[in-house]
């Protein structure tokens, strides 16, 4: 494709130009109080001080030409520079010397006040940054839960540095370059009208416009090259993070080539978008050299004629000059600046996007912290939908009285863990009420809420951080003691002290350093630190092993004695001593009972605890199969009556025990 077609495709969207103005307005608007913040007297102090050098740099970067005008004209014989006195002759002979020490003193002083001026508004850009960008992780962590299952994390905190960067980007531009180059061209144009006359100021002026003019141009063609390498970025950063996370799975299935394969062709489309946008930026760097030689040529053949009829000096040939090559800086800087204010405006934009979207859980205005005095939970005909038009929860209806445990359980897609979430107030409800001894969740504070619950979930993610770190979690201000304390409630405590490091020892990456029990017990350890009085269980022990779920499920015992406790259940067997149990399917409840009742009835919970024992003696018969084959001439295990499962002869046992 051409770069006339490509440039006059640009020209199409100049109906656009004014949504564009309109969003580097909304954008400048929107960064004014982070950059004049009303509570930082401090920080508006440096404001006005880097304005006032902004201006003083300025006028020495005016002066810098003179020096030279006046040192080529002495230099010349001619001295032109504005002496006063009566020895002339002396300064006649000085004035090359003095010029040019002059025109040396003059540039580093306007070098010294514009690295000045940069280092006294870095506070201030850095602050803006930052209070942005905090406001911007705060606002993340408000959003829905609904918001976050529909984001990659690895986009989103893409998002959240491209925005970042552009924060900066808007701030040090407009103020440090934009501003100071409008200054300095205003400040020229006043010279040449001053010094020389208009036809020169008018060349400037036409140099100036069809420079802004193609920059422009060349720029709305480059911003949708630049938007399509970024995209291809992300994809990219978002397809290595996934895979890098899934590191094991990768493992699992001898996949590395196709992972390869798969971040290879988004960095292929990376490379290919790279190569476009370096393509348009020499393409935009050559036409900007080009408008503006042909200003410079223009303006000094003028000042040339006018030599050759003695009306100019030498000096002012050599004025004009420099004035328009120091012009050219920060108009070769003003191309940067506007590709990078467009490329900073769009990735604003997303951040502003997010900031502007409102939390689908909120707390009403009228909302008062909940007071928890027995704990009892009751669900009135709940309903609820991810989706409109299918249905999870029907017309649910149960109570889970204080102190007492009930479990919910059912067949996948049933609706379990949607409870697990509408009482955590994840979502609200499509109609109906869940009441926290009789107060309804919808009209209490959040915070409240979620501080009057744990939860110990089927999946545990931990923070790459300390084991001390993990456990503290559940209640922050407390003490090394007590966190050792909860750690050894949990029958992890041993553990931790024959790691190497002890409770400094890292957990790694979503706790990847750590076995599914371990990470469970760690869960364990911090909800016992957070000491709620109603506690979640969400089928906390699926995906343990017999052993490692018998011993889970002791430690969830002791952390559950005395509390309202709801359970998730998936394995059976972990619920058989519940006060109730509850059996969903397609979001109804169908049965409800204590666990002998409701295998009696031999319905939808037989079925499913006669499948899962099954299940269990298959897995039991394989492991004595494989026990005997390596140990042949050890005595047979006893064989349980095959009406009783395993679990249940555990707890048959247990119950023997406790009597």
């Amino acid at each position: 494709m051409s770069q006339s077609y490509r440039l006059s495709r640009a020209s199409r969207h100049d109906a656009d130009s004014p949504a564009i103005r309109e969003a580097l307005l909304r954008t400048v608007i929107r960064l004014w109080p982070y950059i004049w913040p009303s509570d930082r007297r401090d920080l508006q102090w440096r404001v006005f001080a880097a304005a006032i050098l902004l201006v003083v740099a300025k006028l020495a970067t005016i002066a810098v030409p003179f020096t030279f005008k006046w040192a080529t004209d002495a230099l010349a014989g001619h001295p032109s520079a504005p002496v006063a006195g009566s020895h002339w002759l002396a300064w006649a002979i000085a004035a090359p010397l003095v010029m040019t020490v002059a025109y040396g003193g003059t540039r580093i002083l306007m070098a010294a006040l514009t690295q000045l001026r940069d280092g006294m508004f870095a506070k201030v850009a850095m602050h803006a940054v930052r209070r942005l960008a905090y406001r911007t992780f705060v606002h993340m962590h408000q959003l829905s839960l609904r918001f976050h299952l529909e984001r990659k994390t690895g986009g989103l905190t893409r998002v959240l540095e491209r925005g970042r960067n552009a924060i900066e980007t808007i701030v040090r531009m407009v103020v440090l370059q934009l501003v100071p180059t409008v200054l300095e061209v205003v400040m020229v144009a006043g010279v040449l009208i001053w010094r020389f006359d208009w036809r020169y100021v008018a060349a400037v002026t036409l140099t100036v416009a069809a420079y802004m003019l193609f920059t422009y141009r060349a720029t709305e063609w480059r911003i949708g090259i630049r938007r399509k390498m970024n995209e291809s970025d992300t994809d990219a950063n978002v397809k290595a993070i996934d895979s890098l996370l899934n590191y094991e799975t990768v493992k699992y299935f001898c996949a590395e080539s196709r992972e390869a394969e798969r971040y290879d062709r988004a960095m292929a489309r990376y490379e290919n978008a790279s190569v476009s946008a370096y393509t348009s930026l020499a393409v935009l760097n050559a036409g900007q050299a080009v408008i503006f030689t042909m200003g410079l040529t223009a303006v000094m053949a003028m000042c040339a004629i006018e030599i050759r009829a003695g009306a100019k000096t030498v000096g002012d040939f050599v004025l004009v000059n420099a004035m328009m090559i120091q012009l050219y800086q920060p108009l070769n800087f003003m191309g940067m600046v506007y590709r990078e204010i467009k490329q900073a405006v769009t990735d604003i934009e997303i951040m502003f996007s997010i900031l502007s979207r409102e939390p689908e859980i909120k707390d009403a205005p009228d909302a008062v912290p909940l007071r928890v005095t027995r704990g009892s939970i009751r669900f009135e005909n709940v309903s609820f939908s991810y989706e409109p038009g299918r249905r999870i929860l029907k017309n649910l209806t149960f109570e889970v009285p204080a102190g007492k445990t009930v479990a919910v359980v059912g067949p996948s897609g049933a609706g379990k863990s949607t409870i697990s979430r509408l009482l955590f107030r994840f979502y609200d409800p499509s109609s109906g009420r869940i009441l926290i001894d009789d107060q309804d969740i919808a009209h209490v504070t959040q915070a409240s809420l979620r501080e009057a619950i744990g939860i110990v979930p089927q999946d545990t993610v931990l923070f790459n951080d300390t084991l001390r770190y993990n456990i503290r979690y559940g209640r922050w201000e407390a003490s090394d003691a007590e966190v050792e304390k909860a750690a050894r409630l949990a029958q992890i405590d041993e553990f931790i002290r024959q790691s190497p490091h002890g409770y400094e020892t890292e957990v790694g990456e979503r706790g990847l350093k750590l076995s599914g029990g371990e990470k469970q017990r760690v869960a364990i350890a911090r909800t016992i630190l957070k000491g709620p009085p109603i506690l979640l269980l969400d089928e906390a022990t699926s995906a343990l092993d017999s052993h490692t779920e018998k011993e889970i499920q002791d430690a969830l015992e002791r952390i559950s004695r005395n509390r309202t406790t709801l359970v998730i259940a998936h394995r059976l067997s972990t619920i058989v001593g519940a006060d109730e149990i509850i059996v969903l399917d397609q979001g109804m409840i169908v049965e409800r009972g204590t666990h002998h009742a409701l295998l009696a009835r031999n319905g939808l919970y037989a079925s499913l605890w006669n499948r899962q024992r099954e299940a269990d003696e298959a897995r039991e018969r394989l492991a004595r199969v494989g026990d005997d084959a390596a140990q042949p001439n050890r005595n047979p295990p006893p064989v349980l009556d095959d009406d009783i499962s395993p679990a249940a002869a555990r707890l048959d046992i247990q119950a023997d025990a406790a009597e």
